[in-house]
């Protein structure tokens, strides 16, 4: 883990307790002739983590987007370990960090079929309003959300 996440999970708490699990069957189309994911690959199965995150927790892009909001990604940080090979089922863990910030931070661990660490990687995501300006303090739906999940009281 690279020092500035070591710092950043000291400043947040990571949302243990909201934690995703979810398959990925690697595809032919995202490997190499070798037969190895292409490392561009990695940050749509962190997307794939998200979805499955917001559909299980009632904060999906589709539920922000009700609300007036959009949440593009500002930064994301990837760590390659192992090389996922096609036909692998990889498991990706999404956490939320909770942050008091305006923004949504994910975590990510995917395990390939040995059950070891492939990659680890983070995204952080800022709101925009229905015009495209950055929203600097959280919506009230996402502090909402935040209390219904216990992220804060």
């Amino acid at each position: 883990m690279p020092f500035n996440m070591i710092k950043r999970k000291e400043q947040y708490n990571e949302a243990s307790h909201l934690i995703v699990s979810s398959d990925i069957r690697i595809r032919f189309n995202e490997t190499d002739p070798l037969g190895i994911v292409w490392h561009g690959c990695y940050i749509t199965y962190f997307e794939d983590g998200r979805e499955a995150f917001g559909r299980l927790h009632g904060i999906s892009y589709l539920d922000v987007q009700k609300h007036g909001y959009t949440t593009p990604i500002v930064k994301s940080v990837c760590e390659h370990k192992l090389s996922l090979r096609y036909g692998d089922v990889a498991r990706i863990e999404t956490t939320i960090v909770d942050s008091p910030a305006a923004k949504m931070i994910f975590r990510y661990v995917i395990y390939d079929n040995n059950n070891e660490v492939a990659c680890t990687g983070e995204t952080v995501q800022v709101f925009l309003d229905s015009d495209g300006n950055l929203v600097l303090n959280a919506p009230s739906f996402y502090e909402d959300w935040k209390k219904s999940v216990g992220l804060i009281k």
